[in-house]
């Protein structure tokens, strides 16, 4: 069936657009007879280029899950109240970038700083291809600036951990078993309003064989919760399993490649000068504002085309102080 769907979807991007190649075809014959279209041909050709570019990103999105929705984790790295907020910023930066393409939001865990920012934050972003585009931004960032919180007004810089995994299908094949988890439960400490808080109705779930520790507080009710904290648990043992198993075909293969997420992949430099650069593709953008507002698409396109061609780099330590 997913493979049917995605013909289909080639089928009908390809009839599209045909369909506008040749409506600007008539316009051209329009124009060329003395016709006064050109406000009309100019906006057709904005349109098929913005299909062009869309189809290019999707057809490069062909991973098993590149369609599922994502599930977004964001940490900040050691610094405190510095990395706390950086990493606020990026939580920001992605909600305003799913907004943009349309994407449902759903806040699945919020804890936030002592004293500003956040200490972690899930969230769920669902709609067609979030996985495959969010999958480009999973990595560490860094940023350069003078701190706000520095009554000396000296230079900083913070990192924070992006990670990203899949939605999976509710039949996908990942065995838990409950004498395995050990469940506790608290009480909110988000935003939520009042009937989120006075009750304990938070879930942390730990997986006692891995370790891995997941929570949920956004719903009211426990059930709703646990609900929620296994479906992050399901994608992050699935993330495990595709990992171990890639170290394997390496190891079998006598490559030495770091396969673990942790690179850093981007610097966002706000002072002395305006710079994000990320270190992956050499990509360099000086609309500081812009990207930090949601626009990324430009990195994540990049990300990809480079992807698809084989022509990913990896950070240097000359990009460590770009």
């Amino acid at each position: 069936m997913q493979r049917r769907r995605r013909v289909e979807d080639d089928l009908a991007l390809r009839s599209s657009l045909q369909r506008r190649a040749d409506d600007l075809g008539v316009l051209v014959e329009w124009a060329t007879a003395g016709e006064e279209v050109s406000s009309d041909l100019a906006r057709g050709l904005d349109d098929l280029q913005r299909e062009v570019e869309s189809a290019e990103t999707k057809k490069m999105l062909g991973g098993e899950y590149d369609r599922a929705n994502a599930i977004v984790t964001i940490h900040p790295g050691a610094g405190g109240t510095e990395s706390q907020d950086w990493a606020e910023m990026l939580l920001r930066m992605y909600l305003k970038w799913a907004e943009r393409r349309g994407f449902k939001r759903e806040t699945i865990d919020y804890q936030p700083g002592d004293e500003a920012g956040i200490k972690s934050a899930t969230v769920l972003f669902s709609g067609e291809y979030a996985y495959g585009l969010m999958a480009a931004e999973a990595g560490v960032h860094r940023l350069v600036r003078i701190s706000p919180f520095d009554q000396a007004a000296r230079r900083h810089t913070s990192f924070a951990s992006v990670y990203v995994w899949p939605e999976l299908p509710e039949d996908e094949d990942i065995d838990i078993d409950e004498k395995d988890l050990r469940v506790d439960t608290y009480r909110s400490s988000g935003a939520g309003g009042q009937h989120v808080n006075v009750t304990d109705s938070a879930i942390r779930i730990t997986h006692l064989p891995t370790g891995i520790v997941v929570s949920c507080q956004n719903e009211r009710s426990q059930h709703k919760n646990r609900a929620q904290a296994m479906k992050v648990l399901k994608a992050r043992l699935f993330d495990l399993k595709m990992k171990e198993q890639a170290a394997r075909l390496e190891q079998l293969g006598g490559e030495k490649r770091d396969i673990a997420f942790g690179n850093q992949i981007r610097s966002y430099v706000l002072q002395p000068y305006q710079m994000i650069k990320d270190h992956r593709t050499k990509l360099e953008v000086g609309d500081v504002n812009r990207v930090l507002d949601g626009d990324l698409d430009g990195f994540i396109k990049t990300y990809l085309m480079q992807k698809a061609a084989g022509t990913l780099g990896t950070a240097s330590p000359a990009d460590e102080d770009a």
